[in-house]
């Protein structure tokens, strides 16, 4: 090795990190100074601020459906099901990529996810924050609840009835929140030390310190740490098919035209990274441009997520193809009929720019020039988000309200409480989210830090 090279820095690679961050301290300084500043951005209050404002939206709307009960929502006799539904499974497809981003590709030694996966795993948290409120007010009795999750024996020998099937989904839900939770958590812990051992504040440090556990960086914590991580990612990767594939037993165990279908589980499951990784674009890519995050979240992370949602994409548009070829191919008048509705009903706009949304607008990922490109990738990402909900809306509202007797058949819309209580859940996202950049980490220090190599060969 020549004495130039030994004297030159290092610079690691492009596609791994930015050009600015060739050691330890200041990957440490710049993320740190995001959390640990006494100067709170005005941006961080701004959107603070509209998250927390849409939240009360929420509040008002489930305060006066338990005042008034669930006649407020635009459900009839055909559409039992609608917005709590709809919602409960777009907020559930949402939460995955946060799963598969930290959990399977840790298990595959994929060094890319480093600079997203904490972002992600707090994205996952509190997607399926929002998702619980549905299951427990959908009923319009929440009180209840316990009464219709655990019933008992009486002295006539029969247990009470199960008002809603929804009910399966608590176990589902509670164990993928439970794994979730501390799955993140344990990733925090080292940088949570790190922040304790740089606060200022005698405030900070003590909680920081508390949250840290005691973590000093021995050996012996290191290997209990990378034992933690590397079970609870195993005991994750069965939650991303399992717990998406159980939601999507709430349908296929039906006999309505549409839901009763075998290819729910895999096309579910598709369809939850689909929308799991939009999301992920959705929050990184502001992020990355409010606090300059260029050389931690670089053109490679955004070229690899949107591969893997043109990929899953694909699988979802190949589950739109397969519907429409079962219907044809069972001979069944029925689902035959359940399609053409679908396609050129009273709803068929909605389906249709579930297409556009879902299908054509994606296309735009293969050439690379634009999935690298940070504005057109956000605005794919919106469309996909929309598609995803489009995509609940036609499952659950086109095969209810136009079923086997035509005597019963009527249309459903949304009612203004309805739609407050779904973009109030979309506050409450966007409020926590912010409490998340605000107070810890949003990029995992000392993953990052793995990028670098730690000495330098001899020759």
């Amino acid at each position: 090795m020549s004495e130039a090279a030994r004297k030159t820095p290092y610079q690691p690679p492009a596609e791994e990190l930015g050009p600015g961050q060739s050691s330890y301290e200041s990957m440490t300084d710049k993320i740190s100074s995001i959390v640990l500043t006494t100067r709170t951005p005005l941006s961080w209050f701004f959107g603070f601020a509209v998250g927390f404002l849409v939240l009360h939206g929420f509040l008002v709307g489930v305060g006066y459906l338990l005042y008034e009960g669930t006649g407020i929502w635009g459900l009839n006799n055909p559409v039992g099901w609608g917005f709590a539904i709809i919602n409960f499974v777009w907020w559930i497809g949402i939460g995955h990529a946060g799963t598969l981003i930290s959990a399977i590709l840790l298990l595959f030694r994929q060094k890319w996810r480093t600079s997203i996966n904490r972002a992600a795993e707090a994205m996952t948290i509190f997607a399926v924050l929002c998702a619980a409120q549905f299951p427990l007010i959908h009923t319009g009795r929440p009180w209840l609840a316990a009464y219709w999750l655990l019933p008992y024996p009486n002295s006539m020998g029969i247990w009470p009835q199960f008002r809603s099937p929804l009910i399966w989904d608590v176990f589902a839900v509670s164990t993928y929140l439970t794994v979730s939770l501390l799955f993140w958590y344990v990733g925090l812990i080292p940088d949570l030390a790190s922040f304790r051992d740089r606060a200022k504040n005698r405030i900070a440090q003590l909680a920081y310190g508390f949250a840290s556990l005691g973590w000093r960086g021995s050996a012996i914590h290191w290997e209990r740490y990378e034992m933690a991580s590397l079970l609870l990612a195993g005991l994750s990767t069965p939650l991303v098919l399992s717990v998406h594939t159980i939601v999507s037993f709430d349908f296929a165990i039906g006999l309505i035209p549409g839901w009763h279908a075998t290819i729910f589980p895999p096309y579910f499951v598709a369809g939850a990274i689909y929308a799991g990784f939009a999301m992920v674009l959705t929050l990184i890519i502001p992020l990355r441009r409010l606090y300059g995050l260029d050389d931690f979240i670089t053109e490679r992370h955004l070229n690899n997520m949107a591969k893997i949602m043109l990929t899953s994409g694909l699988i979802v548009g190949y589950g739109y193809l397969m519907e429409k070829i079962m219907a044809w191919y069972s001979a069944n008048p029925y689902e035959m009929f359940m399609m053409d509705n679908r396609m050129g009903g009273p709803y068929a706009s909605y389906y249709w720019a579930l297409i556009l949304c879902n299908i054509i607008v994606p296309q735009l990922l293969w050439v690379k020039k634009l999935r690298t490109n940070p504005l057109v990738l956000f605005v794919v990402a919106m469309f996909i988000n929309v598609g995803m909900w489009l995509e609940r809306f036609i499952i659950v509202v086109t095969s209810l309200h136009r079923d086997f007797m035509p005597s019963s058949w009527d249309m459903y819309h949304g009612t203004f409480w309805d739609w407050i209580t779904y973009i109030g859940t979309i506050g409450m996202f966007i409020a926590l989210f912010f409490m998340f950049i605000r107070g810890l980490p949003m990029i995992s220090i000392h993953e990052v830090r793995t990028l670098l190599p730690i000495g330098r060969k001899k020759d």
